[in-house]
């Protein structure tokens, strides 16, 4: 019967139904074929309890956020900070976009609007310079899923409500793993100019570099705001996602008139619609994990690695990241953090595991995941956005995965990276 689900749902992935379908349809073939036994009346319950955090009202929050800056002047007044301080060095343009990529995720905590506002100016311009196609869009599409790492982050704010762990420590905790990841990329793109014989181009003068940080004050204003605000205990990350939209209308409408209040219109309704996938997915995705766990789905399949795992917190961590790594690799991150996060959660507590530091590794999964054949969401944001076809766009991606895949180990032997700044917060 377990082959029998899986074939059903893969099949109707494949025939491009939307992911809560394949869900949707795997949860109502066990309840039919007696794998297990509940009625409606008790999967619109699991349902209702998937979406019934108040936690969860931060992610349209953000979402709105994000739509409202990506609308605005804030991604360009990003682009030139990095811009002054990078065109000089050998690889400082690609090293530009993904530096502004994770400046980008700071301020909107959402991969796919990282694409949009920074893949759509940089991307003429890396061509321009003689980068390829292939480097670019493979540059894009991952340097922009450091905004999963960068608070805010939604993948974050999905783990913690699963996981039952502090927003606030989560956020901190992605912070110098997201740095990590880009100073790697960096190194990456110096390299690869070198090897392609791409020359930098001239330094800024201080003048221009003091002009371009002045402009960027106000934008930097929201990881203090978001970050500074829940640690200072000025208010909760619900509140601070309110504090988020209404200081991105503050600064596009009122300070930079690059958004109309007309334009709040659209803006609010692209956020409800993407707000209602996300919510979906949440709902049938939290009833798929419990019918999941009634039916003993998780022990049939991953009970036998992780009885041999015993109390190896390595290879636990190995375990979580690689499941997690192959499972976003097919399906949307949201879902599975929330089908296998609580089947992993026995084993992050009878192994001891810090939940933050798991929660640095599994989002960074998603992140993985977002850029990942064959379902990688920002594969097809890259490829809606820049009207290419799906193989040009995932020919450039095997060396930034590869780069990612390093990071996850190196941040799996070394959790102090992930646990340094919140045990700074807590004290």
């Amino acid at each position: 019967m377990l082959i029998w689900l899986g074939v059903i749902m893969l099949v109707l992935l494949l025939l491009g139904f939307p992911m809560m379908v394949p869900l949707a349809a795997g949860m109502l073939y066990m309840m039919f074929t007696g794998m297990t036994f509940f009625g409606p009346d008790q999967a619109v319950s699991w349902m209702i309890n998937g979406v019934g955090s108040w936690v969860l009202a931060a992610v349209p929050m953000f979402i709105f956020a994000a739509d409202i800056l990506t609308k605005g002047h804030t991604a360009n007044r990003l682009l030139d900070v990095v811009d002054v301080f990078t065109r000089h060095v050998r690889g400082g343009l690609p090293i530009t976009t993904a530096a502004s990529c994770a400046l980008f995720g700071a301020v909107s905590g959402s991969t796919q609007a990282t694409v949009v506002a920074m893949g759509g100016p940089m991307r003429p311009r890396l061509l321009a310079k003689g980068y390829s196609d292939d480097f670019t869009l493979g540059l894009i599409i991952n340097a922009s899923d450091i905004a999963l790492l960068i608070p805010p982050s939604i993948g974050f704010i999905i783990y913690g409500v699963v996981m039952k762990t502090s927003i606030g420590d989560l956020f901190l905790a992605g912070i110098l793993p997201g740095l990590l990841i880009l100073a790697m990329f960096a190194l990456y793109c110096y390299i690869y100019s070198r090897i392609k014989g791409i020359e930098a181009e001239s330094k800024a003068s201080w003048s221009e570099r003091l002009r371009a940080i002045r402009r960027v004050i106000l934008p930097m204003g929201f990881p203090v705001l978001v970050v500074g605000g829940i640690y200072g205990g000025f208010f909760s990350a619900v509140e601070a996602s309110a504090v988020a939209v209404a200081y991105a209308l503050i600064l596009e409408v009122i300070i930079y008139r690059q958004v109309s209040i007309r334009d709040l219109w659209g803006l609010a309704l692209s956020t409800g619609m993407i707000t209602a996938v996300v919510f979906i997915l949440v709902a049938i995705g939290a009833a798929f994990s419990q019918t999941l766990g009634t039916a003993g789905v998780p022990e049939k399949i991953l009970g036998p690695l992780i009885d041999g795992i015993g109390d190896s917190q390595f290879l636990a961590l190995l375990l979580i990241a690689a499941s997690f790594f192959i499972g976003c690799m097919f399906v949307d991150p949201i879902v599975v953090i929330l089908i296998l996060v609580p089947i992993f959660k026995p084993l992050v507590q009878s192994t001891g595991l810090d939940p933050v530091h798991v929660g640095v590794i599994v989002t960074l999964q998603a992140a993985i995941g977002s850029a990942t054949p064959p379902f990688g969401c920002d594969i097809f944001t890259a490829i809606a956005v820049f009207r290419r076809p799906y193989m040009d766009v995932v020919r450039g991606t095997p060396p930034f995965i590869a780069i990612l895949v390093v990071a996850t180990l190196v941040l799996i032997l070394f959790p102090q990276i992930s646990l340094l700044l919140p045990s700074l917060g807590g004290d």
